[in-house]
């Protein structure tokens, strides 16, 4: 039995990187992060739960917060306490010593981030059920891009670079988290069953949380919806991990990281579930916004490519709708 399920893979048609059932999930440690304050939102200010920053003119769209910082590429988290989760075989961090120490290089940044989960929209579920390429091309309508796992990452310990987005203490009470396993029926998830997919939800609507927000002012990054971003990182030799897509955050599951750093390397561009969403990212002060990922940019991909592959998903159609709109479900069009 696992706690934090396996991945159902959707396997796409056409030019498919890695397609078919993903290796087992594992833990891997992300590139580290530091960040240095200046966080604003184009509609409000900052929510009061949010570590003090420092304010400016908003750079970035509308519902959009901008980031300026730094991400450190190694950062120092000793583990205080901890728990074993057998069903993953997996130890959870509960505790960390507090300051966290960059040990390695740090990467100034700046870029705009959505303050909820795809469609960023506060009061209505989380976008799931669609993949990595699928993820790309709602981000795209929007002129944006799905976020890097350094950019989420940031964004999520804040300038303090705390492991998770409201201190040095584990708590699921306030990012939602340690629910009990759904026992997904994989074949009904796959073929995108409404009922079973409602009887698995076990989220909260975005901006619900209000003790789950970061200090750039950031909502519902760890716990609830796991999340998707674009992966930065490489690792020579070992081709299944060396995907243009990271999950990060954790899902609803108890025994799972549920922290800002850690990220799963080991699920291909066709994995989609009933817990997994995504946010958007884009660039600051009226810059354009490539909507590729770094490595889809370092191999020449046009983003055309992309959106054949986003179309032409075996069993899992590009949702036309997004959670607000009237008729959304879940699994899209049948």
């Amino acid at each position: 039995m696992r706690c934090d399920p396996g991945p159902i893979s959707i396997a796409v048609v056409l030019l498919a990187c890695g397609a078919g059932e993903p290796p087992p999930r594992a833990e891997l440690a992300a590139p580290a992060l530091a960040p240095s304050p200046a966080v604003t939102e184009s509609s409000a200010a900052p929510t009061a739960s949010a570590a003090p920053a420092v304010a400016g003119p908003s750079s970035c769209p509308e519902g959009m917060l901008l980031v300026d910082g730094s991400y450190c590429t190694d950062l120092e988290v000793h583990c205080l306490e901890k728990f074993h989760a057998p069903q993953n075989n997996l130890w959870v961090c509960k505790r960390v010593r507090e300051p966290t120490k960059c040990v390695g290089s740090e990467r100034p940044m700046r870029y705009c981030i959505d303050k909820y989960e795809f469609p960023n929209r506060e009061g209505v579920r989380p976008m799931v059920m669609q993949n990595f390429y699928q993820a790309q091309v709602h981000c795209e309508k929007l002129k944006k891009r799905v976020c890097t796992e350094q950019e989420w990452t940031l964004a999520c310990e804040g300038p303090e670079r705390t492991p998770f987005p409201y201190g040095y203490v584990r708590d699921p009470s306030k990012c939602n988290g340690d629910r009990p396993y759904g026992f997904p029926d994989k074949k009904l998830v796959l073929d995108r069953d409404p009922k079973e997919l409602e009887r698995l939800w076990q989220g909260k609507v975005s901006g619900s949380q209000p003790d789950c927000v970061t200090a750039y002012g950031v909502h519902d990054m760890p716990g609830n919806a796991d999340e998707l971003a674009a992966s930065v990182s490489k690792f020579p030799g070992k081709p299944k991990s060396n995907f243009d897509n990271v999950t990060t955050g954790g899902p609803w599951y108890y025994g799972v990281r549920n922290m800002c750093r850690p990220k799963i390397y080991t699920h291909d561009e066709s994995f989609a579930y009933y817990y997994l969403s995504w946010r958007c990212c884009a660039e600051p002060d009226g810059k354009p916004t490539d909507p590729r990922t770094p490595k889809q940019i370092e191999r020449g991909w046009t983003f055309d490519r992309v959106r054949q592959i986003a179309e032409n998903s075996w069993k899992l159609p590009l949702n036309p709708k997004w959670p607000g709109d009237d008729g959304y479900v879940s699994g899209g069009p049948r």
